[in-house]
């Protein structure tokens, strides 16, 4: 997905080129004179305002001017990002397109099968989600399940829940839908998602820890990928040769992509194949950051708390125990602010004591140039038992960075993202990522 990264605009120092976009995108807006929505979204005329109303499995939804509306049966590679405005409506396909970094959300609605998809027998209240209140929450998502209609609506807000509000409250559901959603070949709306590989199908993959033998180290060492959003178990497994580590975005205020594979299970089934596994949370970003979910300097040290308890509660959700790692996704952010930087430290502190209370190991991503080097340069503060830093130079080595000493996180306890986004091929399968070279705490 993601991730921060050592940018010249904000450090004053040309330690990356092309930054600017890749930073973070603004909500879309659709170009001058273009349609309001994609020809693929059912629109009724007469709905009177600037509003749409689209349609899917027996669902009335009234879309706001300026969201984009996608049809995932119809598109199968489109990627969920949650940092544009927009209604997705299906299940993803078994390979999106994401890019490799998204950080940063706009309000977004996911609307998807729930289960087989099968409509339940139960009575149809068509207004039911009209008095629906969404409440702020630590990571700015809510969740309702329509069994009547066999779906599942996911949404997330950035700042304000309001317009997410007013979204899900303008859906109607009716008695039964004929199948009209179906598209013209005659394939399901939404078939299911395709059937993965067994564990261990990726040739080098590695069964799981016999019993009795050796403990596992807590750090890895070898090549990792990281992208937006976990990819399935086919492709998992078609990249094994390639890969010692990959990483996860387990949840957060900033997480950009949907993730729809992220499961115990999918945990579970990677593990089986033999990747490590860094799990990150991508929570409230620097107050001098690009991104619009930031803490403030007030209340940095309480949100660095908030954030930690419900990474805790994310990792468990994912079958993660106690023990292991979980990384802070802290992006690149203007660190020639002293208010600011103190603010990002106070953050840090409140993360690290927090999630060390929670049981598990508190550990940090951000850009060399910002976050690890203001770290590596406090006192006072309790800092992450490992890093994973990002310097775009091309250089696979997690010493000998300028920003900071080789002597701090040493030894076993860095991770370097030494290149920025880029497919590449492997097993037949491409992916947008960015490349690691570890050497540091993994699950």
């Amino acid at each position: 997905m993601r991730h921060a990264v050592l940018l010249s605009a904000l450090t004053g120092a040309a330690v990356l080129a092309p930054v600017g976009a890749v930073l973070w995108e603004a909500p879309a807006r659709p170009a001058a004179g273009a349609p309001a929505a994609p020809a693929a979204a059912t629109a009724e005329a007469g709905t009177g305002g600037a509003e749409r109303v689209v349609r899917y499995r027996g669902l009335r939804i009234r879309v706001p001017d300026g969201w984009e509306v996608h049809r995932l049966d119809r598109d199968p590679a489109r990627c969920v990002r949650f940092d544009r405005r927009a209604v997705y409506l299906g299940r993803p396909g078994e390979r999106p397109d994401c890019p490799a970094r998204v950080v940063g959300r706009a309000s977004a609605v996911h609307v998807a099968p729930l289960g087989d998809g099968r409509s339940s027998r139960t009575a149809v209240r068509a207004d039911r989600l009209a008095s629906y209140t969404v409440e702020p929450s630590v990571d700015r998502e809510t969740r309702v399940a329509l069994p009547e209609a066999g779906v599942a609506i996911t949404g997330v807000y950035g700042d304000d829940p309001a317009a997410l509000q007013r979204v899900l409250r303008g859906v109607r559901l009716s008695a039964s839908w004929p199948g009209e959603d179906a598209p013209a070949t005659g394939r399901r709306a939404d078939p299911e998602p395709p059937t993965p590989r067994a564990s261990g199908s990726g040739g080098s993959a590695a069964a799981p820890q016999a019993s009795g033998a050796a403990p596992r180290r807590p750090w890895a060492r070898g090549r990792g990928f990281d992208t937006c959003t976990a990819p399935s178990l086919d492709t998992m497994a078609r990249w094994r040769d390639a890969f010692e580590v990959t990483n996860i975005y387990i949840g957060g205020a900033a997480r950009g992509c949907a993730q729809p594979n992220l499961t115990e299970a999918w945990v579970r089934e990677v593990r089986g194949m033999g990747y490590r596994i860094t799990p990150t949370y991508v929570g409230l970003q620097a107050p001098c950051g690009p991104r619009p979910q930031r803490f403030t300097k007030r209340n940095a040290a309480e949100q660095g708390r908030e954030n930690a308890v419900d990474a805790a509660r994310k990792a468990r959700d994912l079958g993660i125990p106690p023990g292991e790692p979980v990384y802070l996704d802290m992006e690149a952010y203007d660190t020639s602010k002293k208010g600011c930087r103190k603010a990002v430290l106070d953050f840090v502190d409140a993360w690290v004591g927090e999630l060390e209370k929670q049981g598990y190991r508190p550990c940090m991503y951000s850009s060399a140039a910002s976050g690890v080097r203001d770290v590596a340069r406090a006192s006072g503060i309790r800092k992450p038992d490992g890093i994973w830093f990002a310097n775009w130079d091309g250089r696979a080595d997690v010493y000998g960075d300028r920003y900071f000493p080789d002597d701090l996180w040493s030894p076993h306890r860095r991770i370097k993202q030494y290149r920025g986004p880029h497919k590449e091929r492997h097993g037949g399968v491409t992916l947008n990522i960015d490349s690691n070279i570890v050497d540091g705490y993994a699950y």
